[in-house]
């Protein structure tokens, strides 16, 4: 039986900066960081609350091929390739802690039906949302 999701993967630039980013700005830890056959590199990275749920910072390559490979470079170039959703409990003062780390945010703390939202960019251009969120209900987005 299939009992949680313990691996997500996430395209990045560079994994150095990646992990830095996530660790030192972020709050994440570090997960895995071996170098394996041919130079391939596997990193992870983990929220200290959510452990068992590892983010692979992945360069584009293998097992991608060469043209979907560099359609993620681009995408990641252009800031518009998208990450995951990160739950806070003060989505105001994230953003203005994250802002004042030099994080940038192509949305402002915004109230949305299902909470307060932002929305910000890693250093290596995947969107990344965050969420503090409530309780609706369907006629919420009425």
């Amino acid at each position: 039986m299939i009992t949680n999701i313990s691996l997500v993967t996430l395209y990045v630039s560079d994994q150095d900066d990646a992990k830095k980013f996530y660790c030192d700005v972020m709050g994440f830890v570090e997960g895995t960081d071996v170098t394996m056959g041919e130079g391939f590199r596997w990193v992870t990275v983990k929220h200290p609350s959510q452990p068992e749920l590892e983010v692979t910072l992945m360069l584009p390559g293998p097992p991608l091929n060469e043209d979907m490979a560099d359609a993620v470079r681009r995408s990641l170039a252009a800031g518009t390739m998208g990450g995951f959703g990160l739950t806070t409990d003060d989505c105001r003062g994230d953003y203005e802690r994250l802002t004042q780390q030099g994080v940038v945010f192509v949305q402002e703390p915004q109230e949305r039906p299902y909470g307060v939202e932002a929305v910000m960019r890693d250093n290596s251009g995947n969107w990344l949302v965050l969420v503090e969120p409530r309780a609706f209900t369907p006629s919420d987005f009425g």
